[in-house]
């Protein structure tokens, strides 16, 4: 039988569609898109093409699409791009507890640098609490960043509600800011990425999530945002990313946007209802496990569940053994011994979040495939479990 691939949250397979559009751009129209003859011309109305391709899904203006080289980049220049152009008006940021490292580790490293952040708490569903939110709000905030849909848990937060804090704030106090970043990275092609509903400032978004290419990311910024830029030596994305644009990617990058936009309510419900159906039978079908995150507020692809008495890692290598691939967590964390931050912040032992484990469906996947998943899952657990020296590892 063909492997079965649930780690959708980590990276998708590039849709040949996708692949095909690319394609000239790696062979025959591989030209600079900086220079001046045919062949860079060429690239460049490419690159511009995809720019309002990208626009027109986000339903905004083509000069506030900015390309980087993946999600991380996204999310770095816009934490630290607003940080260093606004430090003057003020040094607070907020950021919740489960942001993707990318976003927290920027902060953190704001903070030696003698920026106040202010890590907000989840509940024990994983979704960020509005009062609190609220209160944490003071005239020095110059950034909230916070998370459209969890990478690890799924969990979708309530931005449009978020933003509307924000903007009372601003009313309230006759000032611009705070600014409002969200990483969407998980949720682009499941949830909706029109800026005019969720009202933010600024979104990330990659290919790699969403069936393009890997090595290409975007950043939206509204056009009234400044940003000191991270990488300076050339003047391309309008001075805000120097270096040579990658015009094949950004393709791919445009071209999987506007496929993903078009699948994403068909898609969303027919993933919902596979995801529906394995958590019903692997809460069924194994003792003494939980699932984690809000279990309606979450992506309709994202399964993610703590087994006691096993270790999600040996979990994950014996399911790999029988063609199975699934994740512990984060791919960007995964040689990271720590227990998952997301978990620990939504109130799991050490003990439980290191027996976690990830699955996340994708266009390919087939209830087929689903069932046979469920056929083995528990098998291995009875047997990690009876090897296990844990009390709280033997079957009951």
């Amino acid at each position: 039988m063909r492997n079965i691939y649930f780690d959708h949250a980590a990276a998708t397979r590039i849709d040949p569609r996708v692949l095909k559009r690319m394609a000239p751009y790696l062979t025959k129209r591989f030209g600079n898109p900086s220079s001046l003859y045919s062949l860079g011309r060429e690239a460049r109305a490419a690159i511009e093409l995809s720019r309002k391709k990208v626009a027109r899904v986000l339903n905004v203006n083509s000069e506030e699409i900015i390309f980087t080289g993946s999600g991380t980049e996204s999310d770095n220049l816009a934490i630290f791009g607003v940080a260093k152009a606004y430090s003057d008006k003020g040094r607070h940021i907020i950021v919740s507890k489960i942001e993707h490292k990318a976003v927290l580790e920027a902060a953190k490293k704001l903070e030696k640098e003698g920026f106040e952040i202010t890590y907000l708490k989840v509940d024990p569903k994983g979704l960020v609490d509005l009062r609190e939110f609220k209160k944490a709000l003071r005239p020095d905030t110059i950034l909230v960043s916070i998370m459209y849909a969890n990478n690890e848990i799924g969990v979708i937060q309530p931005i449009s509600q978020i933003a509307e804090i924000i903007q009372k704030f601003r009313i309230g106090r006759s000032i611009f800011h705070p600014f409002f970043h969200t990483d969407a990275c998980q949720a682009a092609g499941a949830l909706s990425l029109d800026i005019g509903k969720l009202g933010v400032d600024l979104l990330t978004f990659s290919g790699s999530k969403i069936y393009g290419p890997k090595g290409v990311g975007c950043l939206y910024k509204a056009k009234n945002i400044k940003l000191e830029p991270m990488i300076v030596g050339g003047d391309q994305e309008n001075n805000f990313r120097a270096g040579t644009e990658n015009s094949a990617l950004i393709v791919g990058l445009a071209e999987a946007l506007e496929l993903a936009e078009k699948l994403r309510e068909k898609e969303s419900k027919r993933l919902m209802h596979l995801r529906d159906y394995l958590i019903k039978n692997i809460l069924e079908r194994v003792p003494k496990c939980r699932l984690n995150g809000h279990p309606l507020k979450r992506l309709p692809n994202n399964i993610n569940i703590s087994i006691a008495g096993v270790e999600g890692e040996s979990l994950a290598l014996m399911l790999d053994k029988h063609g199975i691939f699934v994740s512990t967590g984060s791919a960007c964390a995964s040689f990271d011994l720590a227990p998952s931050h997301v978990l620990l912040a939504i109130g799991l032992t050490p003990e439980a979040a290191y027996g976690s484990l990830r699955l996340t469906l994708g266009r390919n996947t087939t209830k087929m495939e689903v069932d046979r998943v469920l056929k083995i899952l528990p098998k291995i657990v009875y047997k990690l479990r009876n090897i296990s020296p844990s009390p709280f590892a033997r079957p009951s």
